[in-house]
């Protein structure tokens, strides 16, 4: 007697396959809209207040969807606010990405990072993004405590950049330092919460801009000569 290949007994047609596979996409894509739709209109509320003190009722009535569907895709407000920082990163990264492309010199490279990093961390030099949206640095600083993993993580990939274009500047010779992993955070540090000095300060002349930054940190990178 022939032995039964119970494999292909077992395996779905692929005609089912495929129409579970559209099924499956079409819902991902339904999710994905209505989603972005609460994104959308928390970041509307953000341009308007110039804060996060919205509800979330506010962002229901304005995405024009149910209170249930909110809480199928966030489990309160903070996780909304996660999203927004998180994609809020994301452009970042690509603006970054983007301000680099012709950049050759591993010096300037880093020059140019830091300047744009401090514009989307700083909000009196907030001019990048798709939104008038609350800066990186100022999203980092409310989640810290309740989600400090969730916010490292989120960073992460702005670190890595960072520890980059220094590893990058020390081995052509442009700066002088011993570890360049504790550089790179030290620098993202003094970079992105420079704005909570300048919120502080009352006197004009004293508060910091990105050339002030890049000035300190470059003396800080290059050591005593």
């Amino acid at each position: 007697m022939a032995a039964i290949d119970t494999d292909d007994n077992e395996s779905e047609p692929e005609w089912r396959q495929r129409a579970v596979s559209r099924s499956l996409t079409a819902a991902r894509s339904r999710a994905e809209q209505r989603i972005q739709r609460f994104l959308d209109a928390a970041f509307e509320l953000i341009d308007e207040k110039g804060t996060t003190e919205f509800t979330i009722q506010e962002v229901i009535d304005r995405s024009k969807q149910s209170l249930r569907g909110f809480y199928q895709y966030f489990d309160g407000k903070d996780e909304l606010i996660l999203a927004l920082f998180e994609e809020t990163v994301r452009e970042s990264i690509e603006d970054y990405e983007q301000a680099l492309e012709g950049v050759t010199d591993p010096l300037e490279r880093l020059h140019v990072f830091v300047v744009r990093l401090h514009e989307w961390c700083d909000p009196q030099e907030r001019k990048r993004g798709s939104h008038n949206r609350v800066p990186i640095s100022e999203f980092a600083t409310q989640l810290a405590v309740a989600h400090a993993d969730r916010v490292n993580a989120t960073q992460e990939p702005i670190y890595r950049m960072m520890l980059q274009l220094v590893e990058a500047a020390a081995a052509a010779g442009e700066i002088q330092v011993d570890d360049t992993r504790r550089a790179a955070s030290l620098v993202m540090q003094v970079v992105m919460f420079s704005w909570f000095g300048n919120r502080i300060v009352k006197n004009p002349r004293l508060k910091i801009d990105s050339d002030h930054i890049w000035q300190f940190c470059l003396a800080g990178l290059r050591g005593p000569r």
